[in-house]
Formats: structure tokens, sequence, C-alpha cells
């Protein structure tokens, strides 16, 4: 009876072993392609350090974003809003509020993916997630966005961000800056 099991156990093994398990098998090869692209035309445009500033009358938002190729992110967001108040029949704004922690740095990662959106259409994503450095503060959100992802080259980098211009787009500037409020 030993012998059955041992034979049986080889038998198994041997089975097993030719059946390839030992390459990955991807759920959508199309997708497995296009990530491998998209990545391969823009990650050496994307790598580098961007920025962007907004000034509104309501709002003002300077962000900073570093992204290494080994897919990390490092940041930092300086976001403050006001209010419009009626005092004795005038309007008046509010003094400006921090939106984010004191410093605003966080760290985290980005990646680039092409993916199917709901309706089975291809579009390519930059996810990026980060938590800011103040750990005492629980009332922020983490960083975290999954952007429609359009364009980067040497002096612009463009995806569907939070503040975007009236071309739907948020369009980050190459360079280290400082915010001018």
């Amino acid at each position: 009876m030993k012998i059955w099991r041992i034979a049986f156990a080889m038998l198994v093994a041997f089975s097993l072993a030719s059946c390839g398990f030992d390459e990955p098998q991807r759920a959508d090869t199309e997708a497995h392609e296009k990530t491998e692209q998209l990545r391969t035309q823009y990650t050496p445009f994307i790598v580098g350090t961007w920025h962007i500033e907004r000034i509104g009358d309501k709002q003002r938002v300077f962000e900073q974003l570093t992204f290494n190729a080994d897919g990390t992110l490092s940041g930092r967001r300086k976001w403050q809003s006001r209010q419009v108040v009626t005092i004795d029949g005038q309007e008046q704004y509010t003094d400006w509020e921090n939106m984010t922690p004191t410093n605003g740095a966080f760290t985290g990662t980005w990646m680039l993916i092409w993916e199917r959106n709901e309706k089975g259409v291809g579009e390519n994503r930059l996810f990026l997630y980060g938590e800011y450095d103040e750990t005492d503060i629980v009332t922020y959100l983490p960083y975290s966005t999954r952007a429609l992802f359009n364009y980067a080259d040497a002096t612009t980098l463009r995806f569907a961000g939070y503040w975007q211009d009236s071309d739907g787009w948020t369009i980050y500037e190459r360079g280290e800056a400082e915010p001018s409020f």
C-alpha cells in the first residue's frame, strides 16, 4: 500500500509540474500589454518633481509632487479656503482656513495603469496614494486619487486631478516651487 501512495504522489507531482503553473496567467493580457506600453512611454517623463498653484476668491491651493522611479511618491500640499458671510448687511470673506495639515507633507506610492472602466472602455489611469506625515491629525483624509491620465512630457504633466481647468485637466509644471501665499 505504501508503494502505491508514493507512486501516486509522484504521479501528481509530475502532472502538476508539467501543467505550466510556474508561469503567471494574466486575467487580461490586453490590459497588461497596454499598461506596459503606457509605463514605457510616460514613466521617463513623469519621474521628477512637479507643481501646481491655483488661487481663487474662496480657495487657494499649492501642490508639489515628486515621482520616483521605484514607484514611491512624496509631496506637499497647502490648501486653504474661506467663506462669504454677511455681517451688518455686507458680504465679507472669512479668514483663510487650512484644509490640510500644517506642513502638508505626505509620502506614498504612484502607478500608471491601463484599465477598463465600468462600460468596458479602456482608459489610462494614474494612481496616487499617500498619507500625511503629521500623524496626530485625524481629521484629514489620506492623499489619494485614481485619476484619468492624459499626457506627460519634459515640461507638462496632465491628468484629471482635483483642480481642473475648464478643459477638464489639471496641468502641473515641472520643477520645484514655493507657494505664493
